[in-house]
Parts: structure tokens; sequence; C-alpha cells
């Protein structure tokens, strides 16, 4: 049960973080629920996030496991490690609804204002790098040769040639993984 504090106080954190979208807060998702607190390893949270891509809904619901897992393995309880995911979700989208509220009334009220372009254009590339630092962040977890590179490299230019479900390249990796890295 010492855990749902730490939970409340690091997903209501990185709730902040994802007013770049959710991939802006993963290196500091990463930071925190491997190293700080020890939660999962890297791998684990890649492996997570992957799995979160298949799921429907925001890819960022794989936080849930992350709460179901750091309270399950504290408290050894399944209806705990239920307990664990429902405070992640209350903590992780409640601040940035909040924000996105509030915010978001006050920019519709100055629509006329002439700050506003500015703050715009100005925060576009923010988001844009936040993207970047977090896709770089899972890339040094993920990538951990050439096949997996290719692998990467593959999936990008797919997706810069056509336009096809992220669900279906998801799969795919994972067939090609499955067959790729068997154990023999």
């Amino acid at each position: 049960m010492n855990q749902l504090p730490v939970l409340i106080r690091v997903f209501a954190y990185l709730s902040i973080l994802t007013v770049g979208g959710g991939m802006a807060a993963f290196p500091e998702m990463e930071h925190l629920s491997v190293n700080v607190h020890q939660w999962l390893t890297s791998a684990q949270l890649v492996h997570l996030y992957s799995v979160g891509q298949l799921a429907p809904g925001p890819n960022m619901m794989m936080i849930v496991s992350i709460g179901d897992w750091a309270v399950w393995e504290a408290a050894n309880s399944m209806a705990l490690g239920i307990l664990g995911g429902l405070v992640v979700i209350a903590a992780f989208f409640g601040p940035t609804a909040l924000l996105a509220l509030v915010v978001g009334r006050a920019w519709n009220r100055l629509e006329k204002w002439p700050w506003r372009q500015s703050i715009q254009q100005g925060l576009a590339p923010v988001s844009v790098g936040l993207l970047l630092a977090g896709t770089l962040s899972m890339a040094k977890t993920a990538v951990t040769g050439w096949t997996t590179g290719g692998i990467a490299l593959a999936v990008l230019l797919i997706m810069m040639w056509r336009k096809i479900n992220p669900a279906l390249l998801v799969a795919g990796g994972a067939i090609v993984g499955f067959v790729v890295f068997m154990p023999k």
C-alpha cells in the first residue's frame, strides 16, 4: 500500500510532461520507473509501450501495467494490483485533463490576442523536440543490433511511404522478431 502515494506523485508529475504528447514523457517515465523506483527494466517498459500500440485507445494506457506491477510486487495481491492500475490512470490522466480544460477555455477567450499565434509557433517545435527525445530514449533500449535497426528502419520507411495502421506494423515486427529471434 505504501507504493500508492509514490505512484500518484510520479504519474501526476509525468502527466504534466505529456503536453507534447505521450511520448514526450517517455524519457522521464523510464528514468523514474526503471532507475529510481525500479518497478521494471528498460526492456519491460519498451515492451509495455509496444503492446500499448496494439491496444485500442491511447497508447499511454500502458501505464496501468506499471501501476499494477508496482503494487503487485510490493503487496503480492491481485486486488491491490488492480487498485494500483486505477490510481495510476487517475494520476496520469487527471492533471492533464484539468490543464487542458482550463487552458483550452482561456485559449478560446484569447482568440484575438496578438501573442497567441507567436506562442503557438513557439510551442510546435518544443512538442517535436520532446517527441524526438522520447523516441531516442526508447530506441536506445529497443534497437540492439543490425536486425532490430533494420526492423526500425523498415517501419520508418513504410510509414513515410504509405499510410498504414501502426498496429499492423507492430504485429509485423512481432512476427519478424518471433522468426528471427526464436530460441533454437
